[in-house]
């Protein structure tokens, strides 16, 4: 596969969707490959290249995962120790979630606790201890080990325990564990140093379809572990190759041993119903394709988007980041995975077509469904469902910071099966699938949206 073909698909996706900037990286052959496409801000363009800069969103969460797995392969961390041998003040709403929490189940999702936890802590050195203080105020989505729900709070908590073993802040603990000796020197923690570093702004579309530059911003300090790095392709292919090596840095040096990056890749709980992947191991998603076995995390930011995708079997990568919201930036990381999938491996990754409308089955699911940060509207008119998505608006009062626009309804369709799992049709979600949850007599109780768990809201008349 010509990089002339790569950029010729590049640049006309991200022209067909309007996205300001966008780096691409594809290891295949031995040999990387870079594109890039735009420019870094549209108020203040720079070009954008394989060094630009980006918020990673939850790839994040591949580093913490790995900076506990090289404490766990030192002999410092047991995987199915309770969290609070290594974080005694542990305190949950609920104590006897608290008391039996593992490490595993903060890093396969699996703890029973909620997506996201709020709590704004500060920047200094202390945010984490102080965000773990406070998460007795946080609320639950079931008992440890019961069910799988994508969590931002777990992977909070499991950076603290990175802290405390290694007695460093978390970000200064993961740059000498993984980011020095694997000579990421573009991989940051700190909003100072990437915009130093050269950053790509985050963009969103205003009403009327123009493309606003929104002011530089990241997640405070207490979400890193979950979501705050920020970094280049460049750097991101050194982190694929080293996850495809299995521990090895791209001088061949052996950071970690290859059976405990082999252990990352393995199942440790089935997925249901989400467009995450069919499994998760340790810091992975994992989803069969066309006959292959594919690796992944995704991460969005505040007007970013990123994708990191690896296929083992072929010692075959691809890395990719945007710099707009949902509208066109997640479509456009979308597009640019599939067709490499395709023209570089011959493996085809199609979304599932949906059922036709039935409007009884219709009726059981509308409602509004919501968690700590956001709802989700279902609805319907008649002829289709549909599906809209909205962070709180006393979140939104209580920031700070301008947050993403809402996503306007799109279509919804549900899936072949038990009728309980569904595709997002249209909008900045398309391809998105989730499921609904029923209590024991069969009512739902819930929604599943990107292995995240909304609850039914009642409605006026319960």
């Amino acid at each position: 596969m010509s990089q002339e073909k790569l950029t010729q698909f590049v640049e006309a996706k991200a022209t067909e969707l309007g996205v300001p900037g966008v780096s691409v990286g594809v290891w295949a052959g031995n040999r990387a490959t870079y594109v890039s496409h735009g420019v870094t801000s549209v108020d203040a363009p720079r070009p954008v290249d394989q060094h630009t800069v980006f918020q990673l969103g939850s790839i994040s969460k591949s580093f913490t995962a790995t900076a506990l797995m090289r404490l766990v392969a030192d002999g410092l961390v047991e995987l199915n120790a309770p969290v609070r041998r290594y974080v005694p003040e542990l305190t949950l709403a609920d104590e006897q979630s608290a008391a039996k929490i593992t490490v595993l189940q903060l890093l396969n999702h699996t703890a029973g606790l909620d997506w996201r936890f709020g709590a704004e802590t500060g920047e200094g050195d202390d945010a984490l201890a102080a965000y773990v203080a406070r998460l007795e105020e946080s609320e639950l989505v079931g008992p440890p080990g019961g069910r799988s729900s994508y969590s931002q709070t777990g992977y909070n908590l499991a950076g603290r325990i990175i802290e405390k073993v290694t007695g460093r802040p978390f970000d200064r603990a993961v740059a000498a564990l993984l980011f020095e000796p694997l000579g990421m020197s573009s991989t940051t923690y700190s909003l100072d140093e990437a915009l130093a570093l050269g950053s790509a702004a985050p963009h969103h579309r205003d009403e009327d379809g123009t493309l606003s530059v929104l002011a530089p911003w990241k997640e405070s300090r207490a979400n890193n572990p979950g979501g705050g790095a920020m970094s280049s392709m460049a750097d991101v292919m050194r982190w694929a190759r080293f996850h495809l090596w299995h521990g090895r840095s791209d001088t061949g040096a052996g950071i970690m041993a290859p059976r405990v990056m082999h252990q990352m890749q393995q199942q440790t709980v089935e997925l249901r119903g989400t467009s995450l992947g069919d499994a998760m191991g340790i810091g992975w998603f994992l989803r069969d394709t066309d006959g292959v076995r594919v690796v992944e995390h995704g991460g969005s930011a505040r007007g970013h988007f990123a994708e990191l995708v690896l296929v083992p079997e072929h010692d075959f990568a691809v890395v990719v980041a945007s710099n707009e919201g949902p509208d066109s930036g997640l479509a456009l990381n979308r597009a640019v995975v599939r067709w490499a999938l395709e023209h570089y491996l011959g493996v085809i990754d199609r979304d599932p077509e949906p059922l036709p409308h039935d409007q009884m089955r219709a009726r059981e699911v509308v409602a509004d469904y919501e968690n700590e940060m956001m709802t989700i509207t279902i609805d319907s008119d008649g002829s289709g469902l549909t599906i809209a998505c909205a962070i709180k608006p006393e979140l939104r009062e209580a920031s700070d910071a301008e947050m993403p626009p809402d996503l306007p309804a799109a279509g919804l369709g549900l899936l072949p099966g038990d009728g309980d799992e569904y595709i997002v049709t249209g909008g900045g979600l398309q391809g998105q699938r989730g499921f609904f949850t029923r209590d024991d007599n069969g009512a739902i109780t819930g929604a599943d949206l990107g292995g995240r768990l909304f609850t039914r809201a009642p409605t006026a008349s319960e």
